[in-house]
């Protein structure tokens, strides 16, 4: 029972939600960089949010299901086709023995997320199946996929004759978008930013450039000014912890970032719109919004009430599965 790659696309990897509560062994959480659309999915098929997905870059793999299996696909549109057949993001489908799963086109963001009712059977690391490609653990090997790996199924699905489901809650779903405006948090260090600084951060708009990646998005505007030093003694950080270069540039470190880092820490994104900087590219803009903690902690109450909602509505519609 096992999901073959017939091509590997640009970067395919296994991500699930990373690695908890070693950060203080130097080990980073690492993980899915949109941490929604890998819950949402897990949560369509009434898996474990935890479970792993693949996490998928464009030009995007080709699929060949050795075993019939219900997956759900979620994030970045890339054109999902199955034998053909146009397949709609956020709803589950049934994938029969000897289907193809491939992507056609790149429509929108820039990771696709594929999860299997029942998971996939991967061993892990530390509690995760995570692929971290920098350490050579989790996942396939802790590489990325290549053609004619196969992902062995957890469980196999049943043969649905009249096999129906319905798609994700719009109000669990991310606003995304190419240009979209991001909340944050200040940091401990915001208060070293000179006050004109202060209002660029708000004020302009910032690029993705090209040298970002899975550990941070490095980004292009008018220099933001200091009026300390532009280092400090190395200091925690986590996803979404912006931070101010010697050259005045942001960088927003995403989903492999390390543990510690020693530039000034002037914001935090909020968990809220994580999933909105992860489906950016190298050329996309995003806008900053300052907000205060206690609005910050709302919002992640806010979706995880939601969240909640939508999570039982899905257990309903899987008993019809069984």
């Amino acid at each position: 029972m096992s999901l073959r790659v017939q091509k590997p696309g640009i970067l395919t990897t296994i991500q699930d939600l990373g690695r908890t509560g070693y950060r203080q062994f130097g080990v980073n959480p690492g993980g899915a960089m949109d941490i929604a659309a890998a819950r949402i999915i897990n949560i369509l098929l009434d898996n474990d949010e935890c479970l792993a997905t693949i996490e998928m870059h464009f030009p995007a793999p080709q699929f060949l299901f050795e075993k019939t299996a219900i997956c759900a696909i979620g994030g970045a549109d890339f054109g999902p086709e199955l034998d053909g057949r146009e397949i709609e993001n956020w709803r589950p489908f049934l994938a029969t023995k000897g289907s193809t799963l491939k992507f056609t086109g790149k429509n929108f963001g820039h990771r696709a997320y594929l999860a299997l009712r029942g998971g996939f059977r991967i061993e892990k690391w530390l509690g995760s199946a995570g692929t971290n490609l920098a350490a050579h653990i989790g996942g396939a090997g802790g590489r990325k996929l290549t053609a004619g790996d196969s992902i062995r199924f957890a469980r196999q699905a049943r043969q649905q004759v009249n096999f129906y489901a319905s798609g994700a809650a719009s109000s669990v779903l991310p606003f995304y978008s190419r240009f979209p405006t991001v909340r944050f948090i200040p940091g401990a260090e915001f208060a070293s930013v000179r006050k004109r600084s202060r209002s660029l951060l708000t004020k302009q708009n910032f690029y993705i450039s090209n040298n970002s990646n899975r550990m941070g998005f490095r980004l292009s505007a008018e220099p933001i000014i200091s009026s300390r030093r532009t280092e400090i003694v190395s200091s925690a950080v986590t996803f979404g912890t912006i931070q101010l270069l010697p050259d005045g540039q942001l960088i927003v470190l995403m989903a492999d970032h390390q543990t510690t880092g020693g530039y000034p820490r002037i914001g935090h994104v909020i968990s809220r719109d994580l999933p909105l900087i992860a489906q950016l590219g190298p050329g996309d803009k995003v806008a900053f919004h300052q907000i205060d903690q206690l609005e910050a902690e709302r919002l992640a109450l806010e979706f995880e009430r939601e969240l909640s909602f939508f999570r039982v509505g899905c257990r309903f519609q899987a008993l019809e599965w069984n």
